[in-house]
């Protein structure tokens, strides 16, 4: 939290112009929800469009406008995977074979901000998100939107076997990912405790 120097709040870096948009990125998440469960599809997708559209441009803004803040950098990612999970969990509703990408994400984050709360309780820096993390985010976006697309919307048929592989190459690269991430939180655990007997 953003402290003045008479130890009270300070509401301006709370209402930045990137943090705002982080707060709509939140607040798009109910309607997302609502049309997607009432099989609006379109409406839907232009509703996370606008959330990825926001998610797009809050990093540029905080970068030109100067206003990168440390609430900002733990909002600006709490609400990306609030929306992921939002999908996630819509998606696994309306198509069954999606829930088990949908537990293996679920798993990676929840494991990924326990590491990240432990590393913070010893004063060490987790690292930022590397490019198989993101990687894995990716896909599966562009899974979930080719599902909508050709099975929901289009209708084609025989797409359950596409849909299985790409889901399938999904869950791989995310287990990947979080045993490389499980690889440097360990390496930063042991270089701390190498510091510290240093001292």
């Amino acid at each position: 939290m953003e402290w003045n120097k008479e130890k009270k709040i300070d509401f301006k870096y709370i209402f930045t112009v990137p943090n705002i948009l982080s707060y709509i990125r939140i607040l798009l998440i109910p309607p997302f929800m609502y049309l997607f469960l009432k099989g609006k599809f379109i409406e839907s997708a232009v509703v996370i469009a606008l959330s990825g559209l926001s998610d797009c441009v809050d990093g540029f803004l905080a970068r030109h406008l100067n206003q990168i803040t440390q609430l900002g950098k733990m909002l600006d990612p709490f609400a990306d995977k609030l929306t992921l999970i939002a999908v996630a969990v819509c998606l696994s509703i309306i198509e069954p074979m999606i829930f088990p990408v949908v537990t293996i994400l679920a798993l990676k984050d929840i494991l990924m901000m326990i590491g990240a709360s432990v590393l913070l309780k010893k004063r060490i820096m987790p690292v930022a998100s590397a490019w198989y993390g993101k990687l894995g985010t990716i896909c599966f976006y562009f899974s979930v939107a080719a599902i909508v697309v050709f099975d929901m919307i289009l209708k084609f048929k025989n797409f359950a076997v596409i849909s299985f592989i790409m889901l399938s190459v999904t869950a791989v690269i995310m287990i990947y990912s979080l045993i490389r991430y499980y690889l440097i939180f360990r390496a930063l655990l042991a270089n701390a405790k190498e510091e510290n007997a240093e001292k």
